[in-house]
């Protein structure tokens, strides 16, 4: 009978640290993935090969929810009222959540948003129909010069790196030129393609995407794209230009820090995919890692460097 309790007492002893094991795993129910932006465009696009990652490897969903609004600032003026969690998360973005507070109509600060984990940059990028009257950098800039203020440039929201690029263009190749903010990179496309545009200030991705239908005329990369080995750097134009967007992860700033961890730590898992990996690599992502435990650094160096060229662009006094 002894031996029979102790076997009954060690075995329900062993079942509790199970229990209790279990209860501590992280991610062992599915996760709201949160975009702030409108399907099709590139946020969407990684964090839906994000998810069949997450589905292989934790055996458990990642449900992407597209929430469009005031380019991301919707989501990102809410973010704090979520369940923290660690089982909601939201794509965020760099440089717009320091570009848009300093605007001074987004309802968020940048000392609001609590970005765990930065997986990916993409290249600033100029783009036109392919059936469009130019075909190269030199001739949309002559078209600008000839006719200023005549123009129009469609990108992804306000304030955000497609505003920033399209100031930066209009200083450095000393044009004017419209901005015409949409609600996501996806939400131009038709817009681009029924002629409403001219051109779309966006990103190496997307030209990617499009490719046969959209005529890509520079890229802001340090080198040519082997998809486009026949369109130029900005910097081989002769415009000292390497930029673009940076897309990670954010969660509510009440996270406790240990469940902000294992987010960072579960997105670092999928960003190591080798299949993944590639597949960004061949869309004109460049793939990085900014963990939790070096993201106050990157952020302060990014947002010292955005406010400078806001204000070098007459964002901002």
């Amino acid at each position: 009978m002894k031996l029979h309790a102790f076997l009954r007492s060690l075995t329900l002893g062993v079942a509790a640290l199970l229990s209790l094991g279990s209860a501590h795993a992280y991610p062992d129910k599915p996760i709201q993935y949160i975009i702030p932006f409108t399907p099709g465009g590139e946020s969407d696009y990684v964090a839906r090969l994000q998810a069949e990652v997450f589905k292989n490897k934790y055996k458990q969903s990642m449900i992407v929810l597209n929430k469009p609004g005031a380019g991301g600032a919707l989501v990102w003026s809410q973010l704090n009222s979520m369940p923290a969690d660690g089982y909601t998360i939201a794509g965020v973005n760099l440089p717009h959540i320091v570009l848009q507070p300093l605007e001074g109509s987004a309802h968020y600060k940048t000392e609001d948003i609590t970005p765990v984990y930065f997986y990916h940059f993409t290249p600033d990028a100029i783009v036109v129909p392919a059936d469009g009257p130019f075909k190269t950098f030199q001739d949309l800039i002559k078209a600008a010069k000839e006719r200023p203020g005549s123009l129009n440039f469609a990108g992804s929201g306000s304030f955000s790196a497609n505003h920033m690029a399209h100031e930066r263009l209009n200083k450095i190749a000393g044009i004017k030129s419209t901005y015409v903010p949409f609600k996501g990179t996806g939400d131009l496309i038709s817009s681009m393609l029924g002629k409403h545009v001219d051109a779309a200030m966006t990103y190496l991705p997307f030209a990617i995407q499009q490719k046969g239908k959209m005529r890509l005329l520079a890229v802001a990369s340090e080198k040519r794209h082997p998809a486009f080995p026949d369109v130029p750097t900005f910097k081989e134009l002769g415009l000292d230009w390497v930029d673009g967007a940076y897309r990670g992860i954010a969660v509510p700033k009440s996270t406790p820090k240990e469940i902000q961890k294992q987010v960072s730590d579960m997105m670092g898992v999928l960003n190591q995919d080798p299949e993944m990996r590639k597949k960004l690599a061949d869309g004109g992502y460049d793939v990085i890692d900014v963990p939790l435990e070096k993201m106050a650094d990157f952020v302060a160096e990014r947002r010292k460097v955005y406010v400078q060229d806001a204000k070098d662009a007459g964002l901002i006094k």
